[in-house]
């Protein structure tokens, strides 16, 4: 698979998002609440209905609606309280503190989430204008009236980010992929400890990719939520979730493969690391294994589009390569360690290591976590829906609702 620069891949990435989507989907929501306020109320530039629209237009229907309740809370909560300090006290210096004070507590008691801020904001601008009365009221009905274009705006086509989420988890894969070819290919001759300590190194910052991708996929899954243009939200969370895990294990194994080969370095400074012939299996070996990992990559995106099929063969292929070479390397491991003994330890843990990715990325195995994630969250969801349960057995027990493992094992294996 060839290398493709970053910013092509990030320029591929954003062109594939919804992002221009969104962008459109916000200006539009904020200039009609504008619209609507100027044609209901009689303020003259209604702006807390634009704005209150452009904040509640979030990036996934899940959380709009959530975002729209507590921002409306926030704000009326606010306005009520500037109403009432201004019929008792008015605006002093210590009333202004004791407003902030007071609209952060009630904030944090109305459950406003992110927008507790929101409600010390709504009331310092209530308070210090006049005619407070008419001013409130309008600013309340300035924030329903962008709240609701918000929310009916964003259930018009709400934007689905799986396909980010899928080329973020692609291109954690494919920066794996290279690692394990510039391991490969710096295990023929002698290694200095720098370079192999410099790997090591590499292989952690691995750790900040998949904290990356982590966040694209919880963005991807609260897109999936409540969204009526996925038929199959819960399924397409799991199968990227449990690929993504499969993923960081992989991660921590190169890691702890990098950690032996520099210890391995540490060990053999004036001469090769390994005979020739074993360096060059070993290359091999890695490549193979760097295949399998982005193979195992497209065949997880690849279940929620297309082609699923051929990214399946393609693991199957690759895994069958790496096991292979893998069993040639053990037999010359084990004819070099009986001929010179030292540091057999660090061999056997490289093999250990080769087998724990070939393992984790088994097709087999890959069924067996999906079918027991999705009896997982089918318990889950009967104990928090037991009625919606209660129908379900129903139509099982007609005939009508019926899945059985072994057809989601086909289906996604």
């Amino acid at each position: 698979m060839p290398d493709v620069p970053e910013p092509m891949v990030k320029l591929v990435r954003w062109t594939a998002e919804p992002v221009a989507a969104q962008i459109l989907r916000s200006t539009a929501a904020a200039v009609i609440s504008y619209v609507v306020a100027v044609w209901l109320l009689p303020n003259p530039a209604p702006l807390t209905a634009p704005l209150t629209a452009l904040l509640v237009v979030q990036v996934t229907l899940y959380s709009t609606l959530k975002t729209g309740i507590n921002r409306v809370n926030a704000v009326v909560a606010g306005v009520l309280i500037a109403i009432g300090f201004t019929w008792l006290v008015g605006l002093t210096w210590w009333s202004l503190g004791l407003i902030i004070l007071t609209s952060l507590l009630i904030g944090r008691f109305v459950r406003a989430g992110d927008f507790e801020i929101e409600v010390a904001i709504s009331a310092m601008l209530v308070l210090g204008v006049t005619q407070v009365a008419n001013t409130a009221w309008d600013r309340i009905y300035e924030t329903l009236i962008g709240a609701l274009v918000g929310l009916l705006f964003n259930l018009l086509a709400p934007p689905v980010w799986v396909q980010s989420a899928g080329g973020s988890i692609e291109s954690l894969a494919r920066r794996m992929g290279r690692l394990f070819r510039d391991i490969g290919g710096e295990v023929a001759g002698n290694l200095p400890v720098e370079r192999a300590a410099a790997r090591l190194h590499e292989a952690r910052r691995v750790d900040h990719d998949i904290v990356e991708v982590d966040a694209s996929l919880r963005q991807a899954e609260d897109s999936l939520r409540w969204n009526p243009r996925v038929r199959e939200g819960a399924l397409s969370r799991i199968v990227l979730r449990t690929g993504l895990d499969t993923l960081e294990i992989c991660a921590v194994v190169l890691r702890v493969m990098s950690r032996t080969l520099t210890d391995l370095a540490k060990h053999r400074t004036d001469e090769p690391l390994f005979p020739d012939e074993v360096a060059g299996r070993l290359e091999e070996l890695f490549d193979h294994v760097a295949y399998a990992i982005e193979s195992f990559a497209v065949l997880i995106t690849s279940q929620v589009a297309a082609n699923a099929q051929a990214a399946e063969e393609r693991l199957a292929q690759a895994l069958a390569d790496s096991a292979l070479s893998r069993d040639r390397i053990a037999d010359l491991l084990l004819f070099s360690v009986q001929q010179h003994p030292r540091q057999w330890q660090l061999h056997g843990a490289l093999l250990a290591e080769v087998d724990r990715i070939l393992d984790e990325l088994a097709v087999e195995k890959r069924s067996e976590r999906l079918v027991e994630e999705l009896d997982r969250y089918g318990s889950e969801m009967s104990k928090r829906h037991p009625r919606l349960a209660m129908i379900k057995r129903r139509l099982d027990d007609s005939g009508v609702y019926r899945r059985s493992s072994a057809a989601v094992r086909e289906a996604f294996k």
